[in-house]
């Protein structure tokens, strides 16, 4: 299989990074079909893309002229059928939850062609992890991305069945919609950034729910040392809380436990972060941003 023979690509799941990479394709000629399990959830993903395609005109990243031809690009479907049915490559960015995923591998392994490429966009969890249930994890691979737009890197990481060759061409099909691809050797759980990055958020959180600090000076802190427009609670309502919570949660580490519980007290209130309005901060105009943030 070849770059020249995806044409079309799957998005499974309309949320902050399924919208993105979808978008992203679309942008690049590809033709996209973004799948959920109801309509009203693409009533809020429309409304956050158009909001993206702002910020991408405001900020010279596309010209207003791109617009149109990549929304006409994008089909929107709760019928799994007719999603899978021509697909060439799939990208999943359903919610962090083994079962949950192993569910809709299972079902889309039995949808779509014998060709089709499937490919992960999960944060934390290694590919082998549920590529059994594609019924073909010598074509699966994580192929994770990050913001997308702003933070235009790739991780390309494989599991053990995974064949050579779809290394390169996914490496390929990442340059081909604007990503710079990283190679992970080996499943490794966060893969290079978000190893890092989780690090940090997990001392973050120790630091808040130990009560050494408050989460305001907490990024306070961060963002006035590195001169970062974001600290580490901000970085998590961007995220999204639901995601954060399930990754802390899979967590060994037992001081994890109260700041999953944390987390666990907003997801269930529905602040969700950035996407909803309310997290850690209130949006659109969260108080990290004000002029007067780092100084109190």
């Amino acid at each position: 299989m070849k770059l020249e023979d995806i044409k079309n690509v799957l998005i499974l799941g309309s949320g902050t990074l399924g919208l993105r990479i979808g978008l992203a394709c679309a942008l690049n000629g590809y033709q996209v079909t973004i799948y959920d399990i109801s309509e009203k959830a693409f009533e809020n993903a429309k409304r956050i893309q158009q909001d993206l395609l702002k910020s991408l005109i405001k900020l010279k990243a596309i010209t207003a002229d791109a617009v149109e031809p990549a929304l006409a690009n994008i089909a929107w479907t709760t019928d799994a059928q007719l999603a899978g049915k021509d697909a060439d490559l799939i990208s999943e960015s359903v919610t962090e939850d083994v079962a949950i995923k192993k569910l809709v591998w299972e079902q889309f392994g039995k949808i779509c062609p014998e060709h089709t490429i499937f490919t992960t966009n999960t944060s934390y969890l290694v590919p082998s992890t549920f590529s059994e249930s594609t019924g073909r994890p010598e074509r699966f691979c994580a192929l994770h991305f990050h913001d997308v737009f702003f933070s235009n890197v790739v991780d390309v990481m494989p599991n053990p069945k995974t064949e050579d060759w779809l290394i390169p061409l996914l490496t390929a099909f990442g340059k081909s919609i604007g990503q710079i691809p990283v190679f992970i050797k080996k499943e490794s759980p966060g893969y290079i950034f978000n190893a890092m990055l989780g690090a940090v958020l997990k001392a973050a959180g120790k630091l808040v729910t130990y009560d050494v600090a408050a989460v305001e000076d907490v990024d306070r802190s961060w963002m006035g040392n590195f001169k970062s427009p974001v600290g580490p609670f901000g970085m998590m309502d961007e995220i999204g809380l639901d995601t954060v919570w399930h990754i802390t949660k899979n967590n060994n580490d037992p001081k994890s436990i109260k700041f999953a519980e944390l987390l666990k007290s907003y997801v269930d209130q529905g602040k969700l972060g950035k996407k909803t309005g309310e997290g850690f901060y209130t949006y659109p105009r969260p108080r990290y941003r004000d002029k007067d943030f780092l100084v109190g």
